[in-house]
């Protein structure tokens, strides 16, 4: 019996060599059935490891035609590729290990997005350097190299070749829409963020990959690679979280449950439940941090890293010292159902 970490019948595109530029999963499985596992992989010829394997439409039919029965979704999918003029994959992975390949790691991508797995809680070390940067654009993902030729051929077919970015990762939003989301700015969150429903990300605010929200959540400022908000918390414009990827080094930046980061506020720890950061305030491990009492009385000077995870707080910068204080937050925040009822 197969059995499979995850699973995606995938229609993707590939640049002049054959090689792969992106894949779209529209049903990706995560632990699915052995059943479903060992129909898909006989017609295949899955054997074992973590495997992208290229098929044509005709197995798309004959994958359609093993699993009646077996899975209603899988097989009409299967069904609806047999007409697919994009080349067609088969990604089967037996254990969550770093991505080699890049239909394993839109693979891994989509389950983020979908909400299969949060982030962190699937292996995406290297991912980098699998992952092609790509000319995102009207005509769908195209070689960088391969750029030049297709402006040229657009321009003798009358027609434009609009090029809205180069990256890695393309915008969720091309691949999946989570139920229950506004996104004002859909460029500005990538394939991979993980979504809460209840949430909402405003023009200026943006989502890494391996990143998102638990749940109801106004996003105006910026969610690094990595880091993972809370259910009930405000993002506020221009402020930012510092990420993995941006020097945060091996700590995992979170912000809790109920929690405010004001504007142009920012954090490099992990914030507890129903924390607030002062507008204009950003917060470093390092921070010298003042803890007052509830009298404001001053307690002791700590570095902010001793403060990490620590709820009900709120930092402050002293208007007139200009010295960085912290007291308990004797008020939680509470969104506007209104305004978050999608």
């Amino acid at each position: 019996m197969t059995t499979l970490y995850a699973l995606g019948l995938g229609i993707g595109t590939q640049n002049s060599k054959g090689e792969w530029l992106e894949v779209f999963y529209a049903a990706p499985q995560l632990n699915p059935s052995a059943e479903l596992s060992n129909a898909i992989a006989k017609v295949v010829g899955y054997s074992e490891g973590n495997q992208a394997i290229a098929i044509t439409n005709t197995q798309a039919g004959e994958i359609a035609q093993a699993l009646e029965g077996v899975n209603a979704e899988q097989a009409a999918l299967a069904k609806t590729l047999i007409n697919s003029k994009r080349p067609l994959v088969v990604t089967l992975i037996a254990t969550d290990t770093n991505p080699a390949s890049v239909p394993e790691a839109y693979l891994k991508l989509h389950l983020l997005s979908h909400r299969l797995v949060k982030p962190h809680n699937t292996v995406l070390a290297g991912i980098f350097g699998v992952l092609p940067n790509v000319a995102w654009t009207n005509k769908g993902a195209i070689d960088v190299n391969e750029l030049p030729a297709a402006q040229l051929q657009a321009r003798l077919n009358g027609e434009e070749l609009e090029v809205s970015c180069v990256d890695k990762f393309p915008k969720m939003t091309n691949y999946v829409v989570p139920k229950g989301v506004r996104v004002a700015h859909t460029a500005r969150v990538r394939l991979g963020a993980y979504l809460g429903e209840g949430t909402t990300i405003m023009h200026e605010g943006f989502v890494n990959f391996n990143a998102g929200t638990e749940g109801p959540a106004m996003i105006e400022g910026r969610i690094s690679a990595g880091v993972f908000v809370g259910a009930g918390s405000d993002l506020g414009g221009g402020s930012s979280t510092m990420g993995t990827l941006s020097g945060g080094g091996n700590i995992v930046i979170s912000i809790g449950k109920e929690s405010l980061i004001g504007a142009n506020a920012g954090t490099g720890i992990p914030l507890g439940d129903r924390c607030k950061v002062e507008s204009g305030l950003y917060i470093t491990a390092g921070t010298k941090v003042v803890v007052l009492d509830d009298a404001g009385a001053e307690v002791k000077t700590v570095k902010a890293r001793e403060l990490a995870n620590v709820s009900d707080l709120v930092f402050r910068r002293n208007s007139i010292s200009g010295r960085v204080e912290v007291v308990t937050n004797k008020s939680a925040l509470q969104l506007n159902t209104a305004l978050h009822k999608n």
